[in-house]
């Protein structure tokens, strides 16, 4: 074999290794109770807050633990534990979209995103709360 054919099988084996990798490290879309159905793999989970529970964050005791309640799009509710500050303009977000994995009853979040209400609506301004 030529040297060009054994560094070109060197590369295809490489990047077959490299997707395999990428594949194993990614997380899916889930509920709450696939979530729980398997504790140990990351997932990220989609719903809203629930406003008629207390959500707790007190920086004096400790500046990186905000907990909350959840309602997941399936309609399960759990209890959410995000170990960060709590996000700017939380309670005003449409959706949260949590990633991480559940831990008991709890789903523990590494990462927090969120849709917030746009400032445009269909063309029509929105009024000031």
């Amino acid at each position: 074999m030529k040297k060009i054919h054994i560094l070109g099988i060197i590369i295809i084996a490489i990047a077959i290794g490299a997707i395999f990798t990428t594949l194993n490290n990614t997380s899916t879309y889930a509920s709450f109770a696939e979530a729980a159905s398997e504790p140990d793999s990351e997932f990220h989970v989609v719903g809203k807050l629930n406003k008629e529970k207390e959500a707790i964050y007190d920086p004096k005791v400790d500046a990186n633990l905000f907990t909350f309640y959840m309602v997941d799009n399936k309609g399960k509710e759990c209890k959410v534990i995000l170990h960060k500050n709590k996000p700017q303009d939380f309670e005003r977000s449409e959706q949260i979209v949590l990633i991480g994995q559940m831990q008991g009853d709890e789903f523990v979040a590494s990462d927090i995103l969120m849709k917030c209400p746009s400032k445009y609506n269909e063309g029509q301004p929105t009024a000031n709360k």
